[in-house]
């Protein structure tokens, strides 16, 4: 099979699929150009600020592409390319895609409220206080992982440590000059891109060479800050500008790939047993982000919905980001395709997934005339800015999630745990403690916890059109699918933790909270409907 068949079946699908289903989608969901957004209605100048769309589609879209969809399909490949890109092409268009855009619709119609506060409206105050505390373990979790993926990545490429750091001075001067100074997009993007090649050029002059320990704690300072300042002195603006790297870097990669017509050299399907692992259900848990991924429904819900300009922009942003998220996975599995062999296992060995998809991607580049250590380099850089982008909106969306979990109505005054310098050091210091574990112990439980986490959200999204009295058969079938996967790979998991503590406790917790709120949803499919919670004037 040619590398350049499956790019070109993946991008024709999810373009006819974006025409028709995401526009069926915009309809059954009941999406208002005319209806003003909490963007508009609750403007605060920190949290709600209104973004165009191709800014909020860079934030979106920087924020639930991080390294997830490169590491989960080649961490899948051991039971071949086939099973893998079917489960990519079909989970983005008809769970993913449904997943991310119906989380940040209902947020829209809830204020910008989180996915935590319409389960609280739909499904009683026990069922959102279930759902918050799993929601925000899970950041906790990303932020963990993540932290030291940042800190590892910058170890062994001191390169992407001083072009991130100059990133994050560039996006701070972009949005004080787009957002205060009135420069116009177009310009400060023109200006803002040449800026940011000049760092990555520079970054390779002037590598950063410290050690992780040290990483790791500028990392934790720096979430700290990221998470309570105004969303458009730096997350807007960082997030947009680090969008046209990854863009680039799929342009690179495809048109790669369109030149040299790599031939895939893994097996189509190996076997459903490998090694102890079981296609079902360890294929649809372990390619996660590439196909849907419950991270990215606290996005939606938690930043995006507070940013959003116009509802109309909800199938732009919302189901066409997941479904460019499916290309950038099926360019990551044609890579573990074609490294294969000897030089996979070394490869793996020496930086993970990440290396494997950088090696194949050099080695694309090559076909238009870019030296393979550039593309390879440029690779790298391009993913650990937004695993670092991952980052830091997770400690954000951890905040509000934490936040609303102790905000009342009755509330008058703020306290330690309501105040957003308070809750989110709360947040950085567990997350913090947590990170020093090692990569390796947290990263099985974010992916049983991420999972879980996007049937939970269908599971809302289910029980909230029922309620406004709307179908909802193209949300529960595959929610009743993501509760079976996850369900099975949780039994799996608890049978071999014993031995692991933490995460066997962990497996149990998120096993029992799952049949909880299942419950809990069941029995409010049984309640009458509620009405549409109207947008503040």
């Amino acid at each position: 099979m040619n590398g350049l068949t499956l790019v070109i079946v993946s991008v024709v699908l999810f373009l006819v699929a974006y025409a028709t289903y995401g526009s069926w989608l915009a309809k059954k969901f009941g999406v208002d150009p005319t209806r003003k957004t909490p963007a508009h209605t609750m403007n605060d100048g920190v949290d709600y600020v209104p973004a165009k769309a191709p800014v909020l589609l860079g934030h979106h879209f920087s924020s639930i592409a991080g390294a997830g969809p490169i590491v989960g399909p080649i961490g899948a490949a051991i039971f071949g390319w086939i099973p893998v890109f079917l489960w990519i092409v079909i989970g983005s268009i008809f769970f993913g895609g449904v997943h991310d855009m119906g989380s940040m619709f209902t947020s829209v119609r809830h204020k910008g409220q989180s996915i935590g506060e319409v389960i609280g409206t739909t499904m009683g105050k026990r069922g959102k206080q279930l759902f918050s505390i799993f929601a925000w373990l899970t950041l906790i979790l990303v932020i963990a992982a993540f932290a030291n993926i940042v800190a590892n990545t910058f170890v062994a490429v001191p390169e992407a440590a001083s072009s991130s750091l100059m990133f994050i001075v560039l996006a701070i001067v972009f949005g004080y000059g787009v957002y205060r100074k009135g420069v116009s997009l177009g310009l400060g993007t023109v200006i803002g891109v040449a800026l940011l090649i000049a760092a990555i050029y520079l970054g390779t002059i002037f590598p950063l060479v410290l050690s992780k320990n040290v990483w790791m704690v500028i990392l934790l300072a720096y979430i700290f800050i990221a998470s309570v300042t105004p969303v458009w002195i730096l997350l807007q603006p960082r997030d947009y500008l680090n969008s046209f790297l990854l863009y680039a870097m799929l342009a690179g990669g495809v048109l790669g790939i369109v030149i040299m017509r790599p031939t895939l050299q893994l097996s189509g399907v190996t076997a459903f047993n490998v090694g102890g692992s079981y296609l079902f259900p360890m294929l649809f848990v372990t390619v996660a982000c590439g196909a849907i991924s419950g991270f990215h429904s606290l996005v939606g819900s938690g930043t995006t919905s507070k940013q959003l300009d116009n509802e109309k922009d909800i199938k732009v942003i919302g189901y066409g980001s997941m479904l460019i998220e499916g290309v950038l996975a099926t360019l990551a599995i044609i890579t573990a395709a074609f490294v294969t062999g000897g030089k996979l296992t070394e490869l793996l060995a020496n930086g993970g997934p990440v290396n494997v998809f950088s090696d194949g991607l050099g080695s694309f580049m090559t076909g238009f005339g870019v030296p393979f250590t550039v593309g390879k380099s440029f690779t790298a850089l391009a993913i650990s800015a937004f695993a670092m982008t991952t980052l830091d909106t997770a400690t954000r969306l951890a905040r509000f999630i934490f936040q609303e979990m102790f905000t009342s109505e009755k509330q008058t005054k703020e306290t330690i745990f309501t105040n957003r310098y308070g809750a989110t050091a709360i947040t950085v210091i567990l997350a913090g403690t947590l990170s020093f574990y090692g990569w390796a112990s947290v990263w099985p439980l974010f992916g049983s916890a991420n999972q879980l986490l996007a049937a939970l959200a269908l599971l809302a999204l289910a029980v909230w059109l029922k309620k406004h009295n709307k179908s909802y058969g193209f949300v529960a079938l595959p929610m009743i699918f993501m509760f079976s996967v996850t369900l099975v790979a949780l039994v799996i998991l608890i049978t071999k933790s014993f031995g692991q503590p933490i995460l066997l406790i962990f497996a149990i917790v998120l096993f029992l909270l799952a049949l909880v709120l299942i419950k809990e949803a069941a029995d409010a499919l049984k309640t009458d409907t509620l009405p549409e919670v109207k947008p503040e004037q």
